[in-house]
């Protein structure tokens, strides 16, 4: 276990709602969605996460249903969604991005931190981490109709997730950090890491053209005539 119960503020998981679910909103708006659709996917995308965390993983009734604040997230989400949305026209992809890598450690903090709470192992806890801080970019692109980020070449989406849960048990359970101290470093961190692999271009390439596939192929074409001669 972690530092004391290693409880976080519920603020964090109200933050990460609100966060996916602009994203959502914003994705909506810029799609030209009617007000159904922006809130809809602004439930989806901003609670998705938590519900996948919550009521498949932690086999609890999902913290969206018991809390209303979580809906008001997502309603003050929408309302500036609405708001800003001509005024940002220009940079609308911008503002996803940062609030989607915010979003990003948020989820993966609340998602360790509940597993390790209920004394799951840290395996359990980084898998979960990392499953609520993808599923609700996930589930953007699906109902946005797009690729999902997780599964096309890209910046590291799934990577930066794992890099802010292994910072987060790293500190908390590794070194016994204080609970928010170990939070606000993994937000951070998995924060900067998503803005710098985006801004320098880091990006992973499809399988078919990483250079050891064709090399191990060559490999074992030669390995295969040299058995056809022998025989």
């Amino acid at each position: 276990m972690l530092e004391g119960e290693f409880v976080l503020p519920a603020a964090l998981d109200y933050s990460a709602a609100f966060l996916f679910a602009l994203t959502g909103a914003l994705v909506a708006y810029e799609k030209d969605y009617d007000f159904t659709g922006m809130v809809a996917m602004a439930l989806a995308v901003g609670l998705g996460g938590g519900i996948i965390r919550d009521g498949i993983f932690l086999q609890q009734v999902p913290a969206a249903v018991k809390d209303w604040r979580y809906l008001a997230a997502v309603a003050a989400a929408v309302v500036i969604a609405v708001l800003i949305g001509d005024r940002i026209e220009k940079r609308v992809k911008l503002v996803i991005l940062l609030a989607d890598a915010a979003g990003l450690g948020l989820y993966a903090v609340v998602g360790s931190q509940k597993s390790i709470d209920l004394d799951l192992s840290v395996y359990a806890a980084a898998l979960i981490g990392i499953v609520n801080a993808i599923g609700g970019g996930l589930l953007r692109d699906v109902l946005s109709r797009e690729d999902p980020i997780i599964f096309q070449p890209g910046q590291l989406y799934a990577v930066v997730a794992a890099l802010g849960v292994t910072v987060f048990l790293v500190l908390g359970v590794g070194f016994k950090t204080p609970a928010w101290i170990a939070a606000v470093v993994c937000i951070a961190v998995t924060f900067v890491a998503r803005i710098l692999t985006i801004s320098f271009d880091i990006r992973t390439s499809p399988v078919k053209e990483h250079a050891w596939r064709a090399r191990t192929k060559r490999g074992v074409e030669r390995g295969a005539k040299r058995i056809r001669r022998r025989v």
